[in-house]
């Protein structure tokens, strides 16, 4: 069973050996601009001193120190979704949206200092080792997860395919963890997936890649062709991805209106509404959430609540409401920086909050998929 957390903040879509499919995919690039800044005369103080006076003066590396520095001043934001990355971080961040990467296959999130499995991927090196949604990460390689951020835990989880990578995770609801080995493979993401049971199309959106709008969209051929009479869209275990295709999966639902609004530092709200693509589906539609439903499909489900367009069941889902931008610096490094808070169309804050269902279910009592199975077929 997923437990409820009380979250306070949530879960960056990354794909451990992953991706960072920057906050619900919301992601940004942008080139670093010169602005005028504080007195930095502290630091240069600091720098003379450590040049001056350091023992082993061999060590000392002008890019390392730098590189520490910027380091620190974004650790010290105290925030989980922001941080520092080399240039070859930021390579793996800026190419893996395309849906498919090197690494493990499983979705990484960050709760209350711990680094935890959100889910692994169906079939992936992951899920075969016997990596679980819920999983803790304590430690990677041997070395200890305590204060690792979730780009260091990704950095060191990501490798090359053929590599061998040791996890000691603890799994939901048991008292001593295991050590698990995983052989890292390629990863290529299917993000949509379909089949009907009776007249009722189910649909999983595993996340929001660049290829999910024209795969949802022959899904929705596929579903017209079964002449579904309802549809389950199942939302579980999805930790986010691109905002651009959680938009376009909201607009094959929506009619028109606001899909989700992001208030910046300065208050400034910037709403993002309907972009029509092909026909709008007006089928009954139940929307399956759960604890670790997190970033975009929190975006997706809340806006199909607030329109009143879909029934919402499961659990109170993760939380991650930040807006995060991929910011390249000058020597190819960059900065993955929280800019802004994301509401739902009816003003709810995402962030911390998560999104409440209609219909609460227990999966210990419940399953999802069958009660979305009944209501539909008793309300039709």
């Amino acid at each position: 069973m997923l437990k409820e957390m009380a979250i306070k903040a949530a879960s960056l879509l990354l794909i451990a050996g992953l991706v960072l499919l920057p906050g619900a995919g919301c992601t940004v690039f942008t080139e670093s601009e010169a602005e005028p800044g504080p007195d930095f005369s502290l630091l240069k103080e600091a720098w003379d001193v450590v040049y001056e006076e350091y023992v082993e003066q061999e060590k000392l590396d002008d890019e390392t120190l730098l590189r520490g520095a910027i380091k620190g001043m974004v650790d010290a934001l105290d925030d989980p979704y922001s941080s520092y990355m080399d240039s070859d971080a930021y390579e793996m961040s800026a190419s893996d949206l395309t849906g498919k990467f090197e690494g493990i296959g499983a979705y990484v999130g960050y709760d209350e200092g711990r680094i935890v499995i959100i889910s692994p991927i169906p079939g992936s090196p992951a899920d075969k080792a016997g990596i679980r949604a819920g999983d803790i990460i304590m430690a990677i390689d041997d070395e200890s997860t305590v204060e690792m951020n979730i780009m260091d835990a990704v950095s060191r989880i990501r490798g090359t395919r053929g590599t061998p990578v040791s996890l000691l995770v603890l799994h939901e609801d048991e008292t001593e963890p295991v050590e698990i080995e995983i052989i890292r493979g390629e990863i290529e993401l299917v993000s949509v997936l379909f089949e009907m049971e009776e007249d009722i199309a189910h649909i999983t959106i595993t996340n929001f890649s660049e290829r999910t709008g024209d795969e949802l969209s022959s899904a929705l051929e596929d579903m017209a062709a079964e002449t579904a009479s309802g549809i389950i869209l199942d939302l579980r275990n999805n930790p986010g991805g691109l905002l651009s295709s959680v938009v376009e999966v909201a607009s094959r639902f929506l009619e028109k209106g606001i899909i989700v609004s992001t208030v910046d530092n300065e208050g400034n709200r910037d709403e993002l509404s309907v972009k029509r693509r092909g026909e709008v589906i007006d089928l009954p539609m139940v929307v399956l959430v759960n604890n670790y439903s997190a970033s975009g499909s929190e975006v997706l489900a809340g806006a199909l609540q607030d329109h009143e367009r879909a029934v919402v069941a499961g659990a109170l889902t993760f939380g991650k409401g930040s807006v995060n931008i991929l910011h390249q610096l000058s020597d190819g490094s960059g900065l993955y920086i929280t800019i802004g808070r994301w509401y739902t169309p009816g003003g709810r804050l995402i962030e911390g909050e998560g999104i409440e269902p209609d219909y609460t279910l227990d999966p210990e009592e419940q399953d999802a998929f069958e009660w979305a199975l009944d209501y539909l077929k008793n309300s039709m």
